[in-house]
């Protein structure tokens, strides 16, 4: 219900972007398989969450989409109740995704290239 919840509110937030990129929605919808594990007690990184991660990754191709997922994670994170921030920015190592950046709800995102 929480997620579902700062899902909705992000996404009212971020409905600015018009990039081909994918779009604020898009990204969270992909990476919500992983708010169990960061939220949680759980070590085991979900497969739907390692996909949705590869997803995203592969459809943000310049700088601007870069950027915008960057700020779409960083918004949503903020609005995440008990997320484990260790946990967020070791996911994409697990999932064997190199990120140009660390997932961390402090994030430069104007700092991506």
């Amino acid at each position: 219900m929480v997620a579902c919840m700062s899902m909705m509110i992000v996404g009212l937030i971020s409905f600015t972007q018009a990039e081909a990129g994918p779009s604020c929605g898009d990204v969270q919808d992909d990476l919500s398989p992983c708010i169990p594990y960061v939220t949680g007690n759980d070590n085991n990184v979900p497969g739907a969450c390692c996909s949705g991660i590869k997803k995203v990754n592969s459809q943000a191709k310049t700088t601007q989409d870069r950027r915008s997922v960057c700020v779409c994670i960083k918004t949503t994170a903020h609005s995440v109740r008990h997320l484990n921030i260790n946990k967020l920015s070791k996911l994409p190592a697990f999932c064997g995704v190199n990120l140009p950046y660390k997932l961390s709800p402090s994030i430069d995102c104007n700092r991506i290239n």
